[in-house]
Formats: C-alpha cells, sequence, structure tokens
C-alpha cells in the first residue's frame, strides 16, 4: 500500500474516531432524567408536605428544589401508569379502565402501539432506559412487558401488587391473585423473607444505574415503588421507629398537619379545607382496643414510606458517587390518592380475608382504610378513584442542582401527561410521528419548563384538562372545575382559586359555566373513546380484603 493511501486510511479513521467521539461526549452532557412515582400515597404524606413520617432524602430534595400545589394524576394505579409512560390521556393509551381487558380499543388493558413509551422515545434519542418497581400496564403477553416496550433493564412486577417479603399470590377474591416478580424477561423465585421489596427496587436501580454507567449515555431511570400500597407489610426495624407516633388519632393529626401546610405555604391562607369526613369516627370515641388497632395500620403506613425514602437516598447516593448528580432532573410524584373505603375484615365487621399474622407481617393482607386515608389526603376532599381533589392530587417535587431555584412552591397546576413533553424537550429529543412503521398518538400535555426553570408559577395550557374513569368525570380548566361521580350525572362546580377543599357547589349560580366546560368534556370524550361507563355492566369494584373501592 502507497503511502498516499495510507496517509488517507489513518486520516478517515481519526476523523471517525473523532466523529465517534464528539456524539458520545455530546450525549453524555445530555441531562439524566430520573421519574420516581409512588402506589397509595396521600398528599400530605411526605415530611415536606406537612406529615409525621420521616421523609430526609426528599424533604432534601424538596429544600433544594421546586414543590407544586396542584400536581394530578388520573386518581388509581393503572390508567396513571398509562398516562405517565405514553403522555396520552389514558383511554387514547389503551387503558381505560384498568389493566383489564374489555373488549374495545379505549378499554384493552395495555399500552397501544400507537402511544410510545417513554423507553422506546427516550432510547430512540441515544438514552439508557431504566425500569425499576411496578409496571402495571400489559402483563398477559410477553409483548407487553417494559423490555419489550423500550426499556433496556427492567426488575420488578408486571401487574398491580404484591407481598413485600414473598412472591406468593395474594389471597382475595375468588382466584389469588397471581404475582410475577421478573428481572430482564426472566421470572424470579427468591426464598420467602429474604428480602423486603422496596429494599429491592433501590438495589436494582443501584445496580443498573452501576452497570449503565459503563454505556457512555444519558439514562433515563423510572423509580416505580408499590410503596404504600397494601398490603401493609414492613421491616420490624422501620415500624419500631414509629411505636406510639399515631396516638393522638387522626383528628389531632389531621389538625396539626393543616398548620404545618399553611406555615411551609403549601396550602394559602385563602383557601378552603375540606370538610370533616362523616363517615370518619371521631377518635376520642374509639375503644382502647379499637385505637390499639388502629394505630398498629399507621404505624406500618408510615414505616413503608419511611422506607421507601431511605431506598430513594440509596440512588441519590449512587448518583453523588458516579458524579452525575449536578446533571439529572428529579421528579417525585404519587399515582393517586390515599385509598379511601373499609376492609370487611376487623375487629368491627365479617371477614371475607383472614390475616395469616399481625399487620406489618408477611401475613398481613391488610391496608390503610378510609380513617387513615382521611389524614393522609388532608387538606382536600375524598380518595383514590374519586375525582374530587384528594382523589387524583399528588405532592411534586422537582430537583436539578443550578437549573432549578431552590425553596421554591409554586402553584403549577400540572398533570401527568405533560411529563413526556417536559422530558422529551429536555432532553432535545423529537417526538416520533411515525415509529416502527405505525403513526403515533401526537401528545396532548404541555411542557413544564417554563414552570421549573423559568419561575412561571403554572402551566400556560390553553385547553381544559379532563378526567374520566369508571364513570366518574372531571374537567379543570382555569381556577374553574366542574366533576361528578359515577353513578350520579349531576355536575358540582367548584371556584379552586378560593376552594380547593370543594365546600360549596356553585353550580346552580353559573350555569353558563356548566354547560360551556360540560360541552367540552363531551367533545375530548367523544375524540378520546370514552365509552359511557354502565354499558359494561360490570359489577362494584371489589379490592383486596373485600373493601369496596370508595367513589
Amino acid at each position: 500500500m502507497n503511502t498516499k493511501i495510507t496517509s488517507l486510511l489513518f486520516s478517515a479513521l481519526v476523523t471517525g474516531v473523532f466523529s465517534f467521539n464528539k456524539v458520545n461526549a455530546q450525549n453524555t452532557t445530555k441531562p439524566n432524567i430520573i421519574l420516581i412515582m409512588v402506589d397509595d400515597m396521600g398528599y400530605s404524606d411526605l415530611g415536606n408536605y406537612g406529615s409525621e413520617i420521616k421523609t430526609p432524602n426528599l424533604d432534601k430534595l424538596a429544600s433544594e428544589g421546586l414543590r407544586l400545589r396542584e400536581f394530578y394524576n388520573n386518581s388509581i394505579c393503572a390508567p396513571t401508569r398509562a398516562s405517565l409512560l405514553t403522555g396520552q390521556y389514558q383511554h387514547k393509551a389503551g387503558v381505560g379502565f384498568f389493566d383489564v381487558n374489555l373488549g374495545l380499543p379505549a378499554y384493552q388493558g395495555y399500552l397501544n402501539k400507537e402511544s410510545l413509551t417513554l423507553g422506546e422515545v427516550f432510547r430512540s434519542g441515544g438514552y439508557s432506559t431504566i425500569l425499576s418497581g411496578k409496571w402495571h400496564v400489559g402483563s398477559e403477553d410477553q409483548a407487553q412487558w417494559p423490555n419489550q416496550r423500550g426499556f433496556d433493564k427492567f426488575y420488578g412486577i408486571l401487574k398491580g401488587a404484591s407481598n413485600y417479603f414473598d412472591t406468593k399470590p395474594l389471597p382475595f377474591g375468588k382466584t389469588p391473585y397471581p404475582v410475577k416478580l421478573i428481572r430482564n424477561n426472566e421470572e424470579l423465585h427468591p426464598k420467602d423473607n429474604s428480602y423486603y421489596f422496596t429494599d429491592e427496587i433501590g438495589n436494582n436501580a443501584v445496580s443498573f444505574l452501576d452497570e449503565q454507567n459503563k454505556e457512555n449515555k444519558p439514562f433515563f431511570l423510572y423509580l416505580a415503588f408499590t410503596a404504600p400500597h397494601w398490603p401493609l407489610q414492613a421491616k420490624p426495624v422501620d415500624i419500631a421507629k414509629y411505636r406510639g407516633k399515631f396516638d393522638e388519632g387522626w383528628d389531632i393529626l389531621r389538625e396539626k398537619r393543616i398548620e404545618k401546610l399553611k406555615a411551609n405555604g403549601i396550602l394559602p391562607a385563602n383557601q378552603t379545607i375540606s370538610p370533616r369526613d362523616p363517615e370518619v369516627p371521631e377518635w376520642s370515641k374509639l375503644t382502647y382496643d379499637e385505637k390499639q388497632f388502629w394505630k398498629a395500620k399507621m404505624e406500618v403506613y408510615a414505616a413503608m414510606v419511611d422506607n421507601m425514602d431511605q431506598n430513594v437516598g440509596k440512588v441519590l447516593d449512587k448518583l453523588k458517587a458516579l458524579k452525575k448528580d449536578k446533571n439529572t432532573l428529579i421528579i417525585f410524584i404519587s399515582d393517586n390518592g390515599a385509598q379511601g373505603g373499609f376492609n370487611t375484615y376487623n375487629p368491627l365487621g365479617r371477614g371475607l380475608v383472614r390475616n395469616d399474622g399481625p399487620v406489618g407481617t408477611s401475613g398481613s393482607f391488610d391496608y390503610q382504610e378510609q380513617n387513615w386515608a382521611y389524614l393522609s389526603n388532608t387538606p382536600l376532599q375524598q380518595y383514590k378513584n374519586n375525582m374530587h381533589e384528594g382523589g387524583f392530587s399528588s405532592p411534586f417535587i422537582a430537583w436539578f442542582p443550578s437549573k432549578i431555584k431552590a425553596g421554591r412552591i409554586d402553584k403549577g397546576t400540572g398533570h401527568i401527561i405533560d411529563l413526556a413533553p417536559t422530558f422529551y424537550e429536555l432532553a432535545g429529543i423529537e417526538y416520533p410521528k411515525n415509529y416502527n412503521n405505525v403513526n403515533t398518538n401526537p401528545l396532548p400535555g404541555k411542557s413544564l419548563l417554563p414552570v421549573l426553570f423559568d419561575n412561571v408559577s403554572e402551566v400556560n395550557r390553553g385547553e381544559p384538562l379532563f378526567w374520566e374513569r369508571a364513570g366518574n368525570r372531571a374537567v379543570r380548566d382555569g381556577k374553574w372545575k366542574l366533576v361528578s361521580i359515577y353513578p350520579s350525572y349531576e355536575w358540582e362546580l367548584y371556584n379552586l382559586e378560593t376552594d380547593r377543599g370543594e365546600t360549596t357547589n356553585v353550580a346552580q349560580q353559573n350555569p353558563g359555566i356548566v354547560n360551556k366546560l360540560s360541552a367540552s368534556y363531551f367533545e375530548w370524550a367523544d375524540r378520546t373513546g370514552v365509552v359511557e361507563y354502565s354499558k359494561f355492566k360490570l359489577k362494584p369494584e371489589v379490592m383486596p380484603g373485600g373493601a369496596l373501592l370508595k367513589k
């Protein structure tokens, strides 16, 4: 080979290597993104939102970042995750009701191909994609699983719940609820009581981050904790921290939370507080034995939240050890409000499911119930699967050093459909109009970047937000909120500017606003594929332990 050809080949090789390194250098300067979501945790259950529960790691993120007063989910597990993962309203993504197939495209119970997941879009933009925790948007066919829907690495459960100490089926209903623990498409069979699931979600996230560090790419991590979703099971060392912490009961502790929310600026002075729930008994009128029974539940619930925060701390420590903490956006939210309803197996009632052990142990299949959910959702009204504010309002924390002003609290009025466009804009990724020869659904949400980085108070949406789930409906447009609860079709109207407690229904005084928002709702429902819930002729929803899902 002559000298000239050798020189040209060497030059081409150097240029190629330089170009390759330049591309990789650009990739690694893109921000990393961590999305943390907890399960069935109430609006005020974090220390930085007014709780008695110790959450120092999330408190640190809040003090160094931004908290929003108003951020919305879809009021229940699978529909929230469908919107979160795709940026679509849940019906458009195929999970209009739950992860069960009701025979229509909007209600097929798993994500459709027209709705791209965060994993698919981030991976197309050069990111590593990681999921540790709960999936809940498709499990029957492996094509619906996380690794097949864009996630390079996955550890967790495919369906909605599991034990925390083992993978035994959950004993409720006519057929025990199956549990599959998966790591990258392989089913795991750990020994009973050899692990605690929340710890393993954190440990696997940390392990995946170590593996990802070798890839010379930015990463997207979806950290999807199941805590504090039922069953109430926690490690003894964590439960011990909360012995006696709830002896005052839900009435006094609710008042204390309200004062903290006012003091820290989450609850504005001019805002109403939801009225006392008449279904919740007065703590002072309970017997000694009843108080012992109830406070034990909340001690375990608090331990589960505490342990979740510890695992957030593991991820933060790893981020710092990898020297990636200065270039990472972290968002924290909950998938719905705390769960209302009453379990029929307790000292006061009947038994559909027997606990095999005390609350907190691996034989416990209990949950928080409405009495304590009333505290968790302070100062808002109603519970999971309800379109009043307590059902679908989430705490919201955003942290990005030097990008987000430390200690800021603002209104926000964000929605989970806003996260996808926010992330893609930040990452510089164009959302594909066509993916694998499938035309994709356009994104209906708005980027939150002006709220996060430019100190804008709330999302400039230009159109209402909409909800429907199991016949419950809502519209949010500026200060106005229209809501109806199935099976009633009577619209209620609230001015959330001063009445987020939803104490005064002003529908009769404002028929024009009701008509306008109602018309908008039905137009949205038609183009989104919403079907009148009564047409499905479903039996009342029953949750584990025989507790009727609170409407």
